[in-house]
């Protein structure tokens, strides 16, 4: 028993009432994965961030979080690769950090997995009365909707789930590269530097909102990113979770990548930087303010765009489900969360959080409100992995990695600085947002100290590790 937790042996039937359908996932789909939870954030919500640093300020966040999140998937994919358990996040800091630094940082990242998607059924609700589909003046009817097919699917099967989800999240590209091509000819690079300097320190007309405007706009920049370090939550669904899981989140990085750069150019270098950052449909915008009111390919993009709503959507609520499976399965939250049924999914694990979810979006209908949150939550999560890299490779140097990180802890070093920078700004942008989100955390570690440490579970695949070490401990 360790020093700050009590473990049940709960035998063989408890394990098998919670199965998880292996097998189901090569690289390819983990990295269709990895490009679904991220796509919407290409299609709006970035725009925000020249209102806040103007586009020179944005382009330098969005460089530093290109270059956080690029050195935090070799990290993922390290740990991923030596403990490919549906835990993830949870299950790397368990072991680097003990249990209250795993159920702190699986919390941190079930806060933003399960905000993110109810931000984005705002927007698409937004979007959908914005079409005039449905005649609908009200957008809670397409929250219950979207909830119900999509939870619905995940609730069919895993297999069926990240097929339907690589096809929509296909559409979503493709829609991109039309948004692109489409915008080149207009691309006007004075437009990008059309927001006039303010009084703040350091202002010009690359900065105009100043030095500070560059470390406010650090949550937008976030937005080309956020939620690609849900790959591994599908380690235990990979048919080789030490290749592919690598393989995957690396790839999926690579492409986020370069829509990231394309579009944070051409979107305000073909409209303005002062026409879009106020958007709530930036590439529909941009293209209506290039060639003058509703074009085709305006109509095309906003359809597209709905794709892309929908892709990020459909994937976020499989990695909120898998990360309350494993922190339900080990005991740190109520052992009935991780049920699976005949079809090895975990209904309650999606049902719950989707319930939650569809409360606060028709409650606040405030997507933006609702993102800054899930933000807090995950930048929080991002400054406790990066420890927990660094941890196990000083204290695990023996540890089996069949992938390494390059750069080795100088690399996760990179991204931990950078990570602690985002958590700073997200007080900057939206101090109620992330003083909401804080409470939560601290909410849950009360729950934590007072009630499920003393009701862990021994036999969790997170938590075999501690099983280990207690039994050398009894041989000493």
């Amino acid at each position: 028993m360790s020093r700050d937790a009590h473990y049940d042996d709960v035998g063989q039937g408890y394990l098998e009432k919670r199965q998880l359908r292996t097998g189901r996932a090569g690289w390819v789909l983990l990295a269709g994965l990895g490009v679904s939870y991220v796509i919407s954030g290409d299609f709006s919500g970035w725009n925000s961030g020249l209102a806040q640093g103007g586009w020179g300020g944005l382009l330098l966040a969005t460089a530093c979080m290109a270059l956080m999140y690029t050195c935090m998937v070799f990290g993922l994919a390290e740990m991923a690769s030596a403990m490919p358990v549906a835990g993830a996040g949870y299950g790397f800091a368990r072991r680097a950090l003990g249990p209250l630094g795993g159920f702190a940082t699986g919390t941190a990242i079930l806060i933003e997995y399960t905000i993110a998607p109810a931000a984005i059924v705002v927007f698409i609700g937004g979007y959908v009365e914005s079409l005039g589909l449905f005649g609908l003046t009200n957008s809670w009817p397409v929250y219950l909707v979207c909830y119900a097919i999509f939870v619905g699917v995940h609730l069919y099967g895993v297999g069926e789930a990240l097929k339907l989800m690589f096809v929509i999240t296909g559409v979503a590209v493709v829609g991109l590269l039309i948004f692109v091509i489409g915008m080149l000819p207009a691309v006007d690079w004075a437009k990008l530097f059309d927001i006039a300097p303010t009084n703040a320190f350091g202002a010009s007309t690359f900065l105009p909102f100043g030095i500070a405007g560059v470390l406010a706009a650090f949550v937008y920049g976030i937005w080309f990113f956020l939620a690609v370090e849900g790959v591994p939550l599908a380690a235990e669904e990979a048919r080789d979770p030490s290749k592919d899981m690598p393989r995957g989140i690396v790839a999926a990085m690579l492409v986020l990548l370069v829509f990231a750069a394309l579009i944070l150019v051409v979107a305000p270098g073909g409209a303005g930087s002062k026409t879009l950052m106020t958007s709530d449909n930036p590439l529909v915008h941009a293209l209506r303010a290039a060639y003058g009111g509703n074009s085709v390919l305006a109509g095309v993009v906003n359809y597209i765009g709905l794709a892309g709503l929908v892709a990020s959507f459909f994937s976020i609520i499989y990695g909120y489900s898998r990360q309350l499976f494993a922190l339900s399965r080990a005991g740190y939250l109520p052992r009935a969360l991780s049920l699976t049924g005949r079809r090895k999914t975990p209904y309650l694990a999606l049902i719950i959080p989707a319930t939650i979810g569809f409360a606060l979006a028709a409650i606040t209908q405030n997507g933006a409100k609702l993102i800054n949150i899930a933000v807090f939550g995950a930048a929080v999560s991002y400054v406790l992995l990066m420890v927990s890299h660094i941890v196990l490779r000083v204290r695990e140097p023996n540890l089996p990695r069949p992938y390494r990180t390059p750069g080795g802890v100088v690399t996760t070093g990179v991204a931990l600085v950078l990570a602690c920078a985002a958590v700073v700004a997200t007080f900057l942008v939206d101090i109620a947002a992330a003083g909401v989100t804080a409470g939560i955390l601290v909410a849950a570690l009360a729950y934590f100290w007072f009630y499920s440490r003393h009701r862990l579970v021994a036999q969790a695949p997170e938590e075999e590790f501690e099983a280990i070490r207690r039994a050398e401990a009894d041989l000493e």
